[in-house]
């Protein structure tokens, strides 16, 4: 009797909905940020008919109310490598290396994501994952204290590591592996409130860095925050106090635009949380919070040249008063970023997917022969070019998101370089590298109109 497997995409769609439900009972807060995001959401499609038309025929309307990313912190190479087995089977796999340790955040980082165009239309959920740093710690004695901490716990339960391995055997599960699989994966994404270690340890873990002690001192990892998606992060921005939410000083990554572009990300300061230390001395603990996330077009890596430039000069400038005004700021430096759809393909900073638009197939369906190139496909209306959706993250806005959450905006940046190499060797493989991957999306859909027009 041949297996019948569940889709990759349908385990991600139920995992993320799993999570979603428990961190909705474990930071009820959260649930209020949902709640505010579809409110939003809504009031942007009803005052924007054009954006609602254009959503709905990229089949985005229906998935609005999905998280689109959560994250994840782990402590060793092992935790590292058995994610990415676990993400693989839910068709998620790491894209681009992130490090933050040059904003003072002892880590660096991937996200584990669907990579290509039909799992990402059917679920996009990802989760930025970050691996400690060890050798950053300063402290010798507290380095390998840590390092012994570590290699005495398992982040995931004698269940999980069997349904890893038998998915892997299987190529997948059936209906009722699934569910298990899901359940099972899901504990390694609780929050504990017992910590593993005495409060003495915990607070100089702490006194060295606030998510050196989020990561080494608990059971498990914990899903620090859960992130849905906004039409208008500026409106979500100020509508939180509304509703009892107060939120992060400024809204992270590019301005406001006519067309949005990369990642703006904002969230709700962590909360302080009851812990129990070994020794039962009580205490609390800050790690976790809710984000919101509006997305916009994938950059080029021109596109992606400019867009950094423009930013490290608008950071050299004296830090703006509230959110309002470093918006104003931010808005005057990008002024050179061009914001028209035109100037955006033609200057090829951003990437577009092609597709045969309804004129031009009414004009196949007439027998009007196609133009000789593109070029002039896409000047006679034969061709429409969609923005390509950025899928991924910046390491300035994530560190900025990490920074002001952990209160540890003191830290300066760590004197050692970027380490992707040995990011690679723990994670057990190489990370996609995103231009790549949003290249040949655009090549793809390139590829697919030249044949239909005969090019």
């Amino acid at each position: 009797m041949t297996l019948s497997l569940v889709s990759p995409d349908d385990i991600r769609s139920a995992f993320s909905q799993a999570m979603s439900d428990m961190y909705r009972q474990e930071v009820p807060q959260y649930g209020d940020l949902l709640e505010l995001v579809a409110n939003i959401n809504r009031e942007t499609l009803t005052a924007d008919p054009a954006l609602a038309a254009r959503l709905d025929a990229q089949n985005e309307t229906s998935r609005l109310d999905v998280e689109r990313h959560g994250a994840i912190r782990v402590g060793t190479a092992d935790e590292l490598s058995t994610l990415r087995r676990v993400f693989a089977l839910m068709g998620m796999f790491p894209v681009s290396y992130y490090d933050l340790s040059e904003a003072g955040v002892p880590v660096h980082s991937t996200a584990f994501r669907p990579i290509d165009e039909d799992s990402l239309r059917r679920n996009p959920f990802r989760v930025f994952t970050s691996l400690l740093r060890l050798e950053l710690i300063e402290n010798d004695d507290l380095r390998r204290q840590a390092a012994s901490i570590l290699a005495e716990r398992d982040i995931f339960t004698p269940a999980a590591r069997e349904l890893i391995e038998l998915g892997e055997r299987q190529g997948g599960f059936d209906r009722d592996q699934a569910e298990r699989f899901v359940t099972e994966i899901l504990e390694t994404f609780r929050w504990h409130r017992d910590a593993t270690v005495d409060h003495e340890t915990y607070q100089a873990l702490h006194d060295a860095h606030r998510l050196i002690a989020d990561v080494v001192c608990f059971r498990g990892p914990h899903i620090n925050h859960l992130t849905p998606r906004t039409l208008d992060i500026d409106a979500a921005q100020a509508a939180m106090p509304d509703y009892g939410i107060t939120p992060k000083a400024v809204i992270e990554g590019p301005p406001k635009r006519e067309w949005p572009i990369l990642l703006r990300q904002t969230s709700f300061k962590a909360l302080e949380e009851p812990v129990r230390f070994a020794g039962s001395d009580g205490g609390t603990h800050t790690a976790r919070f809710g984000e919101i996330e509006q997305r916009g077009m994938a950059l080029t890596p021109k596109g992606r040249a400019l867009y950094d430039e423009l930013l490290a000069k608008s950071r050299q400038a004296p830090p703006a008063a509230d959110n309002l005004a470093h918006q104003r700021q931010l808005s005057e430096y990008f002024t050179a970023f061009p914001d028209d759809l035109d100037a955006l393909q033609r200057d090829a900073l951003a990437y577009f997917h092609y597709a045969i638009s309804e004129s031009g197939r009414q004009r196949l369906a007439d027998g009007e022969p196609a133009p000789a190139s593109l070029d002039e496909a896409l000047a006679a209306d034969w061709i429409d070019a969609t923005p390509i959706t950025y899928e991924d993250f910046l390491p300035v806005s994530a560190a900025g998101i990490f920074q002001s959450n952990l209160g540890d905006a003191r830290h300066q940046a760590y004197a050692n370089e970027s380490n992707q190499g040995a990011f690679e060797l723990a994670l057990g493989r190489p990370v996609h590298d995103e231009f790549e991957l949003y290249g040949r999306l655009q090549e793809d859909s390139l590829a697919r109109v030249r044949q239909q027009l005969g090019i």
